[in-house]
């Protein structure tokens, strides 16, 4: 008997998630971005400013960073509205290996022991695994994919 109400509720939560989840996911994404871009805007606010200005230190960081907050912050609102997806994916993952550089630049920032003791800098880096896996799974829906809760039974 439990397990019958087991499952139903199950199924429905299952259902709910696959109903929402891509919108969450995408919402929530862009979110971070617009957030962290717009930071960016305002000298000395972003926790990650002298990360880019040592990291980027071969292009003046007082032009560079306003692009990049420009740019993160239209990652933010393509993900958000929802529209021109493609164009937004193609930023993100455009401005991804950027935030890979400092591993290779300036490993002594991001690392207290090689290879497993991160320093905070180095969490914010690791960090965007998530938000690349998030975009992969994004961007497998611009084709019209979806989630659903249960495989097709013909497949």
């Amino acid at each position: 008997m439990f397990e019958k109400y087991f499952d139903r509720y199950d199924y429905e939560i299952t259902k709910w998630m696959a109903r929402y989840g891509l919108s969450t996911l995408r919402i929530g994404l862009g979110m971070i971005f617009l957030w962290f871009g717009a930071l960016k805007y305002f000298p000395g606010l972003s926790p990650a400013e002298d990360l880019v200005r040592n990291t980027i230190y071969f292009v003046n960081p007082d032009l560079f960073i306003p692009v990049l907050a420009t740019w993160e912050v239209l990652i933010g609102l393509g993900l958000i509205v929802g529209r021109w997806m493609r164009v937004t994916l193609l930023l993100l993952f455009l401005q991804m290996p950027g935030t890979i550089m400092p591993v290779f630049i300036l490993p002594e920032v991001v690392w207290t022991s090689f290879p497993f003791g991160l320093t905070l800098e180095g969490q914010y880096i690791v960090k965007n695994l998530v938000l690349v896996s998030a975009g992969l799974v994004l961007g497998a829906t611009v084709r019209g994919g979806r989630l659903v809760n249960e495989p097709d039974s013909n497949s």
